[in-house]
């Protein structure tokens, strides 16, 4: 019979495992705020090196923190990001809310000829003020929420912009970067991305109103 030796005690594991982020990766030019997201989004991914990509909005913590303790609600892109959010660690237990499979999505984004993600950030209306916004799928869905943004519509709190993949991802970060909407930002640019990075965004600034 094979015998693996491994860790089993849970709390060793997760004290260990974000002990080896800090060891591995180079966070120490980043604000102390920001190096506690950095280590959750690099644990989330596994690579170290996703920091040299990292970019973020000066008052992207104080603002994301504020939200939540406020009890503004998190719209995600998709339900993976949703599913990976520790309700938990929510400090107002804050509604998380996906709209892409809602009823009027598909039926308006045939209406307006765009993606389905694109669609469903229009269904987020007047609750968009003041939230907290993850986005971990769709480059359509952030670029459509800058430009409701630019359009007048309301200002979330802070936008966490993780699209992953080859076709807008990385143009959409950029914009995001780039193009002033009011909101707070947090990044990695060029084609990394995904929903347990958007995620562990989430909970980092969950983690980090708890604490206040």
């Amino acid at each position: 019979m094979i015998k693996f030796f491994y860790i089993t005690d849970p709390a060793v594991i997760y004290a260990e495992s974000f002990l080896r982020v800090r060891q591995s990766a180079r966070l120490d030019h980043l604000p102390a705020d920001i190096a506690g997201v950095a280590t959750r989004l690099i644990h989330a991914c596994g690579m170290p090196d996703l920091v040299d990509d990292l970019g973020f909005s000066p008052r992207f913590v104080s603002r994301g923190v504020a939200a939540l303790l406020d009890g503004k609600p998190i719209f995600c892109d998709c339900e993976m990001v949703a599913s990976g959010i520790t309700r938990r660690f929510l400090p107002a237990d804050n509604p998380v809310i996906v709209t892409l499979n809602d009823a009027k999505t598909a039926p308006l984004a045939k209406q307006l000829q765009t993606t389905r993600s694109a669609a469903a950030v229009d269904l987020w209306d007047h609750r968009l003020d003041g939230a907290v916004v993850a986005i971990g799928n769709a480059p359509t869905a952030l670029f459509r929420l800058l430009e409701t943004i630019a359009d007048g519509g309301p200002v979330p709190a802070a936008i966490l912009g993780f699209p992953v993949g080859f076709v807008g991802a990385a143009e959409s970060k950029q914009a995001l970067a780039d193009e002033p909407s009011g909101a707070e930002f947090v990044t990695v640019f060029g084609t990394r991305g995904g929903s347990a990075i958007a995620a562990a965004a989430v909970n980092a600034l969950a983690l980090a109103a708890k604490a206040e």
